[in-house]
């Protein structure tokens, strides 16, 4: 099998399986922790736009997006994981917000003529198993003249605290999972002039990368929630036994002492924030 394939097999297991879990169960979390991203995100949107959201996960920017727009735009989210989508339209039906859901995968979705004034993601963009004919795909997804504006993850040295958990856990975790360098996943836009040659080879012009360096917060009581699902940690810890459990969570809990201050944990998020147009 050739490695893109695994990749694209890779990421539909893990994205319906443990990290699609992970997801549901750390919703709240995650939002609260990624709000200043998604406040970003949503200033972009004009009036009466058609905006679609990739990798949307849970929906939580697709209906921030949607409330702002409202009854004359559209706000479409697109993720592969069925059990975050269901999430996502579960919320929309409960806060009477419009938006759309689409499960598939944008990096091959036949999305139709080119419709949408603005594409953004929080996160969403760095799991493409093949990212020049995914942005290609979003290019003809978007009328011209239209913006394109995602935020990433710079590398893993300049984003300590979010491998302190594998840090922590490695003596007493032999099977974590490797980083693959390059491979689908968090860190892959890691490398701006790598970002800058997959945006320019889909036919996305004015790119635009910026270095961000976001502080994030949440509360000290929703760290072990955190930290025993998410990652390759969490992973681990959803088929691990009660004492070996309690045994990483013990271990690595230590460990984000550093970015603990009373009732709050606070971190630098280090980004990129993209922008480009289709013309």
């Amino acid at each position: 099998m050739s490695d893109e394939r695994q990749d694209y097999e890779d990421q539909q297991t893990l994205w319906n399986g443990p990290a699609g879990r992970a997801w549901v169960e750390a919703q709240d979390v995650l939002d609260g922790m990624f709000q200043p991203f998604e406040d970003r995100l949503v200033g972009e949107v004009a009036a009466d736009s058609r905006v679609l959201d990739v990798g949307c996960g849970t929906g939580s920017t697709t209906l921030a997006i949607a409330r702002r727009l409202g009854p004359k735009g559209r706000s479409v989210g697109i993720d592969l994981s069925a059990p975050m989508l269901a999430v996502a339209q579960a919320r929309a039906r409960q806060e009477g917000v419009a938006a759309d859901f689409i499960r598939a995968d944008a990096q091959a979705h036949n999305f139709g003529p080119a419709d949408f004034d603005l594409i953004v993601s929080r996160f969403g963009v760095m799991f493409f198993n093949d990212p020049v004919p995914a942005f290609a795909n979003l290019r003809r997804a978007a009328k011209d003249g239209a913006r394109l504006r995602f935020v990433a993850w710079r590398s893993a040295a300049e984003n300590p605290f979010m491998t302190t958990a594998e840090r922590a856990a490695a003596p007493i975790l032999p099977e974590l999972p490797a980083r693959r360098p390059g491979a689908p996943g968090q860190f892959a836009f890691a490398d701006r002039g790598q970002v800058q040659a997959i945006l320019g080879a889909s036919g996305w012009t004015s790119i635009d990368i910026r270095p961000v360096n976001v502080t994030c917060t949440l509360r000290e009581r929703d760290l072990i929630r955190y930290l025993s699902w998410l990652g390759p940690v969490g992973a681990v810890l959803q088929r691990a036994d009660e004492p070996g459990r309690r045994k990483v969570i013990e271990t690595v809990s230590a460990a984000f002492a550093p970015y603990v201050s009373g009732a709050e944990v606070r971190f630098i998020a280090a980004c990129w924030w993209v922008g480009a147009r289709a013309s």
